[in-house]
């Protein structure tokens, strides 16, 4: 079964309140086996635009990297995330 994939595009725009919403997110992350892969790293933009910041979180499947998004745990960490930045967030199927 392919690994599921969170891939994110931010703005930052209050780094303090998003470093809070960096630490409530762990809590979900443990829970759901989440390993990042790219988590806001130095990036070239080679073709079209993105965002400042981005961000590559790996699950057991989909199904895990969707549970992860609609658990209450994950909630409470987006509620802190909402107000200090912006962006995209897909959950992608890996390929085999």
């Amino acid at each position: 079964m392919p690994k599921g994939y969170w891939v994110g595009q931010i703005i930052v725009h209050d780094a303090q309140a998003y470093q809070a919403y960096r630490e409530a997110n762990a809590v979900a992350f443990a829970k759901y086996d989440a390993k990042f892969l790219i988590r806001g790293g130095a990036q070239t933009i080679v073709e079209g635009t993105a965002n400042p910041r981005t961000v590559v979180i790996e699950f057991a499947d989909v199904k895990t990297a969707q549970a992860c998004y609609d658990s209450p745990e994950y909630k409470a960490a987006k509620a802190l995330r909402d107000p200090a930045s912006e962006g995209n967030l897909l959950i992608v199927e890996g390929y085999e």
